[in-house]
């Protein structure tokens, strides 16, 4: 017996995750795991403490040079970073 109303699974896990609000904080999980994707390991390791809170990603350095190259192209990264994860996630980024 043949089932017309079969939808894909994916299709089926994203409505379930929309459905119970899980979205937004998994996709704030990948943007989080992606952070030494998109920068690389060597700068990934002048930074700890990520955490994102109302949109914004907070990101503490250990190096102040590193700050200040960062600062100049947030815009940039806020960009990679939900294109990555493939939705909009953060809009802002405060280097500390």
């Amino acid at each position: 017996m043949k089932r017309n109303d079969a939808a894909p699974i994916g299709q089926l896990i994203r409505h379930y995750l929309r459905q119970e609000c899980l979205e937004s904080p998994l996709n704030e999980h990948r943007l989080i795991n992606a952070w030494p994707e998109v920068l690389g390991p060597v700068i990934a390791s002048y930074t700890d403490g990520l955490f994102i809170k109302n949109q914004t990603l907070y990101v503490h350095l250990t190096s102040s040079a590193l700050r200040q190259e960062l600062l100049m192209g947030r815009e940039l990264l806020v960009r990679n970073l939900n294109r990555h994860v493939g939705a909009q996630v953060i809009t802002n980024i405060v280097f500390r």
